[in-house]
């Protein structure tokens, strides 16, 4: 038997999800049946999207379940195989977060090929966020040369790649993230102009400072505020790739209305939400060219670490104080 430990939905959260929501409990793992491996997992991460899966609602992913073990991507190492696709030792990756250890079909698993990365940056810059950047930058919002980009969570998992494949690409960009340690990591990344939010009275007046010809091209991470100051600022036929709206995700009343979309009329504006989970058929050329940009020494990542599976809750609801810059992790034993 092996012991693991792992993190269970408690309560449902209202509003700002807090400790009290979950609990840690403790399992004993049989040896793997005919067709299945044992994972002992290294890293998992926690995202924002985690929050919405608490509400018992219909979405584009499966509510958690009380007093069960939550679940969310990980990496980890095969410590037992009962499926001669897999040996001990071999590198996967996995839907199994929030768990130190798990038994699950050969087929539920996937054989992590690292190409010379660290395994954890497959739940970052080379994973989901990393492809949500690249997909909502390059094919929702369709950059195209000449265009001012504007990212809102600039500084977190997806927007900091945003920054920096629009750098890539020549682009101005413009980012928006609160503090001076946020801000000054941006400006190391190539950010051209950054809005310290937190600093700021009137976003929609210090978006129009910092980009006086307006933008072309918004990726919204926060909604709210910044999406009215997008609107503001936008020029006509401006493309916004809406990915999250963290500022919004754990409101208990009305939520803030967006004052001025009539303007996208006016503007001929295209507003398009996506999940990346729909645009994995273009998996192989997002690799291609993450791997390529990384190795040649052209993108930049940065995490924030915790470590213990029982740390876990405390590095998700860092998400929603800002207190990550990057990708934040949960390190396992």
């Amino acid at each position: 038997m092996t012991t693991s430990r792992e993190i269970r939905l408690k309560s449902r959260p209202v509003g700002v999800p807090t400790a009290d929501n979950f609990e840690l409990a403790t399992v004993e793992l049989p040896a793997p049946g005919a067709g299945e491996i044992q994972v002992r997992n290294t890293w998992m991460t926690v995202d924002p999207y985690m929050r919405g899966r608490m509400n018992d609602v219909k979405s584009y992913s499966p509510p958690f379940q009380l007093g069960k073990a939550m679940d969310g991507g990980a990496v980890g190492e095969v410590i037992a195989s009962n499926d001669p696709s897999f040996a001990v030792g071999d590198l996967v990756q996995s839907g199994f977060g929030w768990r130190e250890a798990f038994n699950a079909p050969a087929s539920a698993v996937q054989k992590l090929n690292t190409f010379g990365l660290p395994p954890q940056t497959f739940l970052g810059i080379a994973g989901m966020p990393g492809m949500t950047a690249w997909v909502g930058l390059l094919k929702i919002a369709a950059l195209k040369d000449g265009d001012i980009v504007f990212v809102s969570g600039a500084a977190g998992a997806v927007g900091s790649v945003v920054v920096q494949i629009a750098k890539i690409k020549g682009h101005t960009v413009i980012g928006s993230a609160g503090g001076a340690e946020k801000v000054a990591f941006l400006k190391s990344i190539g950010c051209d102009e950054v809005i310290d939010y937190k600093a700021e009275t009137d976003l929609t007046a210090a978006l129009a400072r910092v980009a006086p010809k307006g933008i072309d091209v918004y990726f919204e991470n926060v909604g709210g505020e910044h999406m009215d100051a997008a609107i503001a600022n936008a020029r006509p036929f401006a493309r916004f790739a809406l990915c999250g709206m963290i500022s919004q995700y754990n409101s208990t009343g009305e939520m803030h209305g967006t004052k001025n979309l009539i303007q996208a009329v006016g503007k001929s504006l295209r507003l398009e939400g996506f999940i990346v989970s729909n645009h994995f058929q273009h998996m192989p050329e997002f690799l291609q060219d993450m791997s390529g940009w990384i190795n040649d020494g052209k993108l930049k990542w940065t995490e924030t670490i915790d470590e213990g599976i029982e740390n876990a809750p405390g590095a998700f609801l860092k998400l929603f104080k800002g207190e990550n810059t990057g990708k934040m992790l949960v390190k396992l034993s």
